[in-house]
């Protein structure tokens, strides 16, 4: 009897831990992107790559203070679904704002995550919930949240290089605009008529990843406790993994810059003011990750 007492208190503390753990990484990760509405971001590939770097030395950190657990490569390619997502954020925020953007994207995120564990996607274990009826409502439900957000009109400031707009100004100034154009990104360049499609769209596409970046985490984790496994003996303790998580982060997103740089013919537009935000960000985005990868991540997630 006592047994069965222990066991439900322990299993009401995991779940409050869970819950805790999930409303601080939705505080954090919401706040994450306010520093980019501050200032001018281009295309943003400088920037994602600014905190990539710094995302990368902070997990650094954490991972000596954890005595370098085992690196699991495996880990590396949820960086990887997170930092080609995060290529897309810059453009998301400049075509339909960051609140909508945010909206779209966490909704997806929300539905991929919930799908993946519940139905065993990519070879996870599948997560058994004590209610379906309710776990399949509360799906739904963010599925029509989802469709509806996609129809939510945004005003963005539209940029002086927008294809639909024709300046009646005289000719130095138009001259002023056209070098000003020059330098623009393409986002900027964009025709207003396409910034709905396009951030949407990318919006949906960042969502889905964002959704998938922990799977191969959660996948050494299911298969640690199989002996045929290579994963066998692999930690439970999500913290163990961060290392490798932002490693494979770091590495890709220097890969999409290096290859952006190349595609500018090796003049990529820089942003110098807004580098120090990044870090800061990176730190809310770690902090984030910890909320995450509380002790009991299962019971915030399933």
């Amino acid at each position: 009897m006592s047994g069965n007492g222990t066991d439900m208190s322990s299993n009401g503390t995991d779940f409050t831990i869970g819950y805790l753990s999930s409303a601080v990484a939705i505080l954090l990760f919401g706040s994450n992107f306010v520093p980019l509405k501050k200032y001018d971001t281009g295309d943003g590939m400088f920037l994602q790559w600014v905190l990539c770097a710094a995302i990368w030395l902070v997990a650094l950190v954490v991972n000596l203070i954890l005595r370098c657990p085992k690196f699991w490569p495996l880990a590396m390619l949820g960086g990887f679904i997170w930092a080609t997502g995060n290529v897309a954020v810059v453009p998301i925020i400049k075509t339909i704002g960051l609140g909508l953007g945010i909206l779209i994207w966490g909704s997806f995120n929300t539905l991929t995550g919930w799908a993946s564990s519940r139905f065993g996607w990519f070879g996870m274990d599948v997560k058994e919930v004590a209610n379906p009826m309710l776990n399949y409502f509360g799906a739904g439900l963010s599925v029509v949240s989802a469709i509806t957000f996609l129809f939510i009109k945004s005003e963005i400031e539209t940029n002086a290089c927008s294809m639909d707009h024709t300046p009646l100004m005289t000719e130095p100034v138009i001259n002023t605009t056209e070098d000003l154009c020059t330098a623009s990104s393409w986002v900027d360049k964009l025709s207003t008529k396409y910034h709905r499609t396009v951030g949407c769209s990318l919006a949906v596409i960042s969502g889905i990843l964002y959704g998938s970046t922990f799977v191969p985490i959660i996948y050494i984790k299911d298969h640690s406790r199989r002996n045929e496994s290579i994963y066998a003996g692999a930690s439970q303790y999500d913290l163990d993994y961060v290392f490798a998580y932002s490693s494979g982060i770091f590495l890709t997103s220097t890969v999409y810059f290096v290859a952006y740089c190349i595609s500018m013919k090796n003049r990529p537009k820089l942003y110098p003011e807004a580098v120090l935000p990044d870090p800061v960000r990176s730190l809310v985005f770690q902090a984030s990750c910890q909320g995450c990868c509380g002790p009991s991540p299962p019971a915030a997630f399933s």
